[in-house]
Parts: C-alpha cells; sequence; structure tokens
C-alpha cells in the first residue's frame, strides 16, 4: 500500500497540474479517514500559494481541507478523507469537490469528482445509526437506571459474532455516568440515571467489530426531555470547574441551573465567600477579587456549596458542590539586560571572542528555566554569530574584503518562558564590524614605448594596482624619485610625459612608483603601500639631417671617349647618431645631358660617345647631389653637396707606337684643387622664384642652343681633308691609349703651350696597367710611348 502511495505522487508530480481539471477517480468504499485521494502540483514562484475546497455536493464533512507543501522547487497539494469520513457507495456513490487555487493575483478553479466504488468485502453497518447523520433518540430524564435506550439494527451481522462498544469519551461533568451496550445490541442508560440531566444531548460514537478485523462505526444521539416537578433539583451534578488566574473580578466563573418554581441561588460555603458569589436570580458564579496564585497560594482551590430554592417555598430546596481551580497563568514576559545588545569589533576578531552577555529572568516565576534562540536578520544566511547558552560570540571570520558582507550584523535574541500561554522577550543585537587595512597594495611591472618626438602631455600608459582590501583598489599613486620628465596621476595611475626626450641622449628610463592605499581602515591614518618598477623605452626618431664633407668641392677632371672615369666620393655622415651609416644618394641638378652618374656615394664620369658633337673645349658642371638617410626611421632627412667640376676632353695622338718599357715610381697623385667658399640659405620662398626663373631661363638657353647646333651642323657637313685626316688619327691614338686601361690615369698638367696639330707632347705619365711610361698632349690628347 506504501508502495502504491509512493507511486501515485510520482505519477501526480510529473503529470499533474490544476489546468488539467476536472479529475475523476475512483475511491473504494473501504477507504476510512486519512486517505489521500488526489495529489496535484502548482508552479509560483513569486507569491506564497493557496489551495481550498469551496464547496462539496452533496455536503458532507468527509474531506480535509487541502494541503499544501513546497517541493523541489514546485507546490504539492493533496485532498485526504477526514477523521468523520464513513463511505458508503449504497447511501451516496458520487461527489463533486470545488477547488480553488491562488498565486498572487492569478485564481484558477476547477472540479474533482469522486466515485465510490462498491465493495463486496466490506461490510456496513445498517438503519439509520449507520447514516452520516446518525440515530436521534429522546428520551426522559426520569426514565430509569440501566434502561434500554436503543437497539441498534445491523442487517446480516448476527451471524457475524459482533462486539459494540462505545467509544467515544463519556467522562465527567458533562455526564452523569457511562451509557452502555449488551450482547443483544441494546443501548441502556446509565447507572445513575438521568434524573437532572434534562435539555442535556448526549452523543455517542458506537463500533461494530466482527470477523475478519472488520469494524463499522455508527452515531447515536440522547437527547433528555426534562419533567415537570414541584421540587427544586439542579440539572447539573457535582461540578469541578478550572478558571484562569488571570479573570478580573467580575468574571463569569459558571452558571447553575436548578429545576423549580421562581428558583433562587445562594452560597452556603464559605460564608462569607471572599472570591466568589453567584447571581441570585441567573445563578452565575463570579470572581470578587484578583485571583494571584503567587499573592495567595491558597486561592488555588477553592470549594463552593451552593443552594437553590422557591422565592415563595424556601423549603423546596437542593443544593450543588462546585469545586473552582484556578490554574496558573504565564502573564510577563521575560525582563533582559541589557534590552539592546550593540557592539563593534575589527573584522580580524579571532573566533570565539565573547560580544557580550544576556541576562534575563521571568517575573511570573524565579526558578523558571528559560530558552534562548538567535535570529539573524541582515544578512539572513550570515554564520558569523552564535550564541552559546546567555553568550553572544563571534562563529566564523568577519570578512571585511567581500562587499555585502560586512560592516553592520543585525539579529534578534528570543528569550522564551516555559508557561502557558507561552511569554517570549525578543532582544535586538546590532554588531557593527570596523575594517582593518590588512593588505599591502601591489602592481605589476610594465613596460611602456615612446617616440622620443612625443609631445608634452603624451599618455605612455597606465599602472594598474591592487588592493584586496575593501573598497577595492582605492589607491593613490605617486613617483618616488626618478627624472621630472614623468608624472604619473595620483588616481587612475596614468603615466605622462612632462619634458623633452631624446633618444641619442638617454634611451630607457626605470622609474619606481608608490602606491598607497586610503580609506580601507577605522583609522583614517592607518594606510599600506607597496610599490613597482616601469621601464619606459624610447623609440628612435629621424630627427638630425646627413652633413657632408666638405660640402663643397671644386676639381679639374679629363674626359676619355665612351670610358667613365671616377671624379670624387662625397663622404658624408651624422655626427648625432654615429651608427646610422646608410645613406641614399642622387644628382638632383647640374647634370646636364647626363654625363655624370653615381655609384653609391662615388661620382662617375661617363666619357662621350665618338660623335660630331664631341667637346673640343673643357667645360665646368656645377652638380648638386642630394644625400638622404635611409633604413626604417622616419621621416627621411636630407642635405645637398655641391660638386663643381671642370671638364677636359682627352684626345691620345696616333704617333705613340714605341714600345719601350721602363720602371717608373708608381703612378703620380692627381692635382685635387678645393675651394671651400661660404653660401647663402635663403627663404624658401626666394628658392620657389628663383627656381621657376632659373627654369624659364634655361628653357630660352636651350632653344638658343638647339638654333646655333643647327647652324654648326649644316658647316660640318663637307669637311676639308685635314680635318678628317686628323680626326682619324684622333680616334686611332684614343683606341691604341684605351687598351692598356682600367681606369682613368692620373695627370701631370703642363703649361706649356702647343697647337693641336703639332706632335708635341706637354704631359707625362704612367700606364697603370703595363707600367709602361708615355708623353701626352693635354690639348688633343695624343701620346706616345717612351
Amino acid at each position: 500500500m506504501v508502495l502504491l502511495r509512493l507511486l501515485v505522487l510520482l505519477f501526480a508530480l510529473v503529470v499533474s497540474d490544476l489546468h488539467s481539471l476536472p479529475w475523476f477517480i475512483n475511491v473504494s468504499e473501504s477507504q476510512g479517514p486519512g486517505t489521500i485521494l488526489q495529489f496535484f502540483s502548482f508552479h509560483c514562484s513569486s507569491h506564497t500559494p493557496t489551495l481550498e475546497l469551496l464547496n462539496v455536493q452533496p455536503p458532507t464533512t468527509f474531506f480535509n481541507p487541502p494541503s499544501l507543501a513546497k517541493w523541489q522547487g514546485i507546490y504539492v497539494g493533496k485532498v485526504t478523507l477526514s477523521s468523520s469520513a464513513r463511505l458508503d457507495a449504497l447511501t451516496v456513490n458520487h461527489y463533486d469537490l470545488q477547488l480553488r487555487f491562488i498565486c498572487g493575483n492569478r485564481s484558477m478553479e476547477g472540479p474533482l469528482s469522486i466515485d465510490v466504488q462498491r465493495d463486496p468485502d466490506h461490510i456496513q453497518c445498517a438503519g439509520q445509526f449507520a447514516s452520516p447523520v446518525g440515530e436521534i433518540i429522546q428520551v426522559p430524564e426520569t426514565i430509569a437506571p440501566g434502561a434500554r435506550l436503543y437497539t441498534l439494527l445491523l442487517s446480516g451481522l448476527e451471524l457475524q459474532g459482533s462486539q459494540l462498544s462505545i467509544i467515544s469519551a463519556q467522562d465527567s461533568p458533562y455526564f452523569p455516568g457511562p451509557f452502555s451496550i449488551n450482547e443483544q445490541g441494546w443501548l441502556q442508560a446509565p447507572s445513575q440515571g438521568l434524573l437532572g440531566q434534562g435539555q442535556k444531548v448526549f452523543q455517542l460514537q458506537i463500533s461494530v467489530s466482527f470477523g475478519k478485523g472488520q469494524s463499522c462505526h455508527g452515531m447515536v444521539t440522547v437527547k433528555v426531555l426534562p419533567v415537570l416537578s414541584s421540587q427544586v433539583s439542579f440539572l447539573e451534578q457535582a461540578q469541578n470547574i478550572t478558571i484562569p488566574e488571570n479573570l478580573v473580578p467580575g468574571s463569569e466563573v459558571f452558571q447553575v441551573r436548578a429545576r423549580g418554581f421562581d428558583v433562587r441561588y445562594e452560597i452556603l460555603f464559605p460564608v462569607p465567600s471572599p472570591l466568589f458569589s453567584i447571581g441570585r436570580v441567573d445563578g452565575v458564579v463570579q470572581t470578587t477579587a484578583p485571583l494571584r496564585l503567587a499573592q495567595a497560594p491558597g486561592v488555588a482551590v477553592t470549594r463552593l456549596q451552593v443552594k437553590a430554592f422557591e422565592r415563595l417555598r424556601q423549603w423546596a430546596s437542593a443544593e450543588l458542590d462546585l469545586t473552582v481551580n484556578v490554574r496558573s497563568v504565564n502573564q510577563w514576559p521575560p525582563r533582559c539586560l541589557p534590552a539592546l545588545l550593540v557592539s563593534q569589533i575589527p573584522e580580524t576578531a579571532a573566533v570565539g571572542t565573547v560580544l557580550d552577555t544576556l541576562t534575563c529572568t521571568d517575573p511570573d516565576s524565579a526558578d523558571a528555566t528559560l530558552d534562548y534562540q538567535l535570529w539573524l536578520h541582515s544578512p539572513p544566511d550570515s554564520a558569523s554569530l552564535c550564541l552559546r547558552d546567555r553568550v553572544l560570540e563571534v562563529n566564523a571570520t568577519l570578512d571585511c574584503d567581500t562587499p555585502g558582507t560586512c560592516f553592520q550584523h543585525s539579529a534578534s535574541i528570543l528569550v522564551l518562558d516555559g508557561g502557558q500561554p507561552q511569554m517570549s522577550t525578543e532582544v535586538p543585537v546590532l554588531v557593527m564590524v570596523t575594517p582593518v587595512n590588512e593588505f599591502s597594495p601591489a602592481c605589476a611591472p610594465r613596460t611602456f614605448r615612446v617616440r622620443e618626438d612625443a609631445g608634452l602631455q603624451t599618455l605612455l600608459g597606465s599602472v594598474v594596482g591592487t588592493d584586496m582590501d575593501y573598497p577595492r583598489d582605492s589607491i593613490e599613486y605617486y613617483i618616488s624619485g626618478g627624472p621630472a620628465t614623468f608624472a604619473v596621476d595620483r588616481f587612475s595611475g596614468e603615466v605622462h610625459l612632462l619634458g623633452p626626450l631624446d633618444y641619442e641622449q638617454q634611451r630607457l628610463y626605470r622609474l619606481t612608483v608608490l602606491l598607497i592605499d586610503h580609506g580601507q581602515d577605522q583609522d583614517p591614518t592607518h594606510h599600506r603601500s607597496g610599490s613597482c618598477t616601469i621601464t619606459i623605452e624610447v623609440e628612435d626618431v629621424n630627427d638630425h639631417a646627413p652633413e657632408c664633407e666638405p660640402p663643397f668641392q671644386e676639381l679639374t677632371s679629363y674626359s676619355l671617349l665612351s670610358r667613365s672615369i671616377e671624379v670624387t666620393k662625397v663622404s658624408c655622415h651624422i655626427p648625432q647618431e654615429p651608427q646610422r651609416r646608410t645613406f641614399s644618394y642622387s644628382i638632383v641638378g647640374g647634370n646636364n645631358q647626363n654625363q655624370f652618374s653615381l655609384q653609391g656615394a662615388v661620382l662617375v664620369h661617363n666619357g662621350p660617345v665618338l660623335g660630331p658633337s664631341w667637346p673640343e673645349w673643357p667645360s665646368t658642371y656645377e652638380l648638386l647631389v642630394r644625400v638622404a638617410d635611409a633604413g626604417p626611421s622616419i621621416p627621411h632627412l636630407s642635405t645637398t653637396a655641391t660638386i663643381v667640376v671642370h671638364l677636359a676632353p682627352w684626345k691620345a695622338s696616333t704617333e705613340a707606337t714605341s714600345t719601350h718599357r721602363s720602371t717608373v715610381p708608381s703612378m703620380m697623385t692627381p692635382l685635387l684643387v678645393t675651394d671651400t667658399l661660404a653660401f647663402w640659405q635663403p627663404e624658401p620662398w626666394f628658392v620657389v622664384v628663383l627656381t621657376a626663373t632659373g627654369t624659364l631661363l634655361l628653357l630660352a638657353l636651350g632653344w638658343l642652343l638647339n638654333r646655333l647646333l643647327q647652324g654648326l651642323a649644316q658647316v660640318l657637313q663637307v669637311p676639308s681633308k685635314p680635318a678628317k685626316v686628323l680626326l682619324l688619327n684622333s680616334i686611332q691614338g684614343m683606341e691604341g691609349s684605351i687598351e692598356g686601361f682600367k681606369e682613368a690615369p692620373r695627370r701631370e698638367i703642363s703649361h706649356t703651350p702647343s697647337s693641336i696639330m703639332s706632335p708635341h707632347f706637354d704631359g707625362r705619365a704612367q700606364d697603370s696597367c703595363t707600367g709602361r711610361d708615355y708623353l701626352f698632349n693635354t690639348r688633343t690628347g695624343a701620346r706616345r710611348w717612351v
């Protein structure tokens, strides 16, 4: 049976809900009081729900009000049979129950239909006795003691060997004596009789037991009818009454009633009666003085003898004994000192620290045992405090470093006495937990990078400090020592640049940041500190232009036909950044006819190709060489070097046919004439104007030169025979002289004048490849081996 109920419960929790009503269930008539008829499950998260039984059709008391309990997050309700349930399918086989479920503002109703099934093995009591209302009989009060009042007609039970008994209580003073039932099923009057019990009603609950462990129940109500008589008699027998001690004077204790004509009442004993009085006409017994057991223990029990008599025939009287018991009443709650517990402790207080001791007494009883209970209010689930007997102690570590877990604990100590009714006193408890600065602030080392051209107030980064004390990270930042180039924001930890940086002077800074906490201790002057090191790396920015030595060169060079000759080498560096040695070179001006080029830092003259336009006379070129630093750093800065080159053509003689070899010293060092001139650097606008003007002038000169060259070409179209011979000889001489050359020879310049057609040689040099000396004409370029 237990297993079946468990399965019903599990099934109801899974599938039942009020929305699934109406429900139809079958119940056997053999089910007795306490039987669970149906489970319901409900969901209500924001309120406390209620489940009500609105009505039952047909009306009956067989069903208890539905219960509702919370189980694993849901509410489970159940309907059970009451203690008066006596199901009988032959009498009523169908009941309709109307249920209502309320969750906050939401209300739902639904019916529960119950069919009562006939149980063949269930033997019921028959007759009106076994009906829901029961049997009601009336008997006069003058009936003889032990007389038969009623016969229980039990269909088919005669052969079952049934046993009948009254199971309801028949205690005095409500019953004059017990009713009884014999073997024949006769209900008999008490052996004391029913005299004086007029107008009383006695309800007797009768149980019938028979074989196979079965039984049935029924109800018989006996109404005692009064019989008019000329004699005085009390309707009640001796009474035993209990009253509380807190009744005020004039409170009703009991009302006696006597049968007679124009009856009056009085107290015979004690006379006088200091505590009680009786109404002469109505028979109401009242108190006349306070019944304080603590001041007068003798008032606990008082025996009264009351007399009833007819006003006109006082000899017709009757007496009644009343015993009045005064019950102690718990009137005063416990009194406690102190009435309010207020404590202040640091969060580092050890477990077991005594906060306060409560002293309570019960005014009703000095020896009463009091019960102390601690109720925590804020936070409700805290276990930080405990109550051991009457001593309030610290039960767990009081940690203020988690938000919302410290600073104030409110609770109450409930003091209960053992009296009836039980009285209690609530002592408020307020424990203030003060914070203690336990931890030092800390921060992790950081590395910031900044360009050396960064402006003032540039944000380099932030120092992030941490502090485990509450409130968290309440920190101030300071730079301990170090240069004034940097500053840290006091509250945010942001590091700013306050001064200029120079990568070439200092590339790395190490600063010590000091962290000081505040506002984390009861004492505002108690601080803790920590520190960490931050590293600032200065990133190089190209801020110096190259410098060339010398910035201006003037030199003389000779041109070889169809050969490239090294003229000079541009030497540049950056004094402030000697490590930067990578430069780019380009000719930005003066390179007319593109006769010069750069091979790295080397200026090379590209010899002219044989043709009618080969210059015959020395010419001067003013070259502008732009030198810019190269590499990943930006921006790229540049400078311009000026090189003035006096270029003279070199023509070899066809007569140089001697193969004489002689050993001569190493080649002579060429003469290099260098002039250093002061130069003026104009304003940018002036340079723009000058450049535009020069461009226009060069265009005009170019147009004029073009016209002149066209006229010269017409003149040279029919050269004379001597000129042709001379040109042929020059070409042959050049071819012979170039065979042994790999680089331009060093030259000795002779100032002796000679004719271009004369075989006079005014210069002497040594071939760099063969080592042979030769003579050459500085004007015509002709040469001769020596």
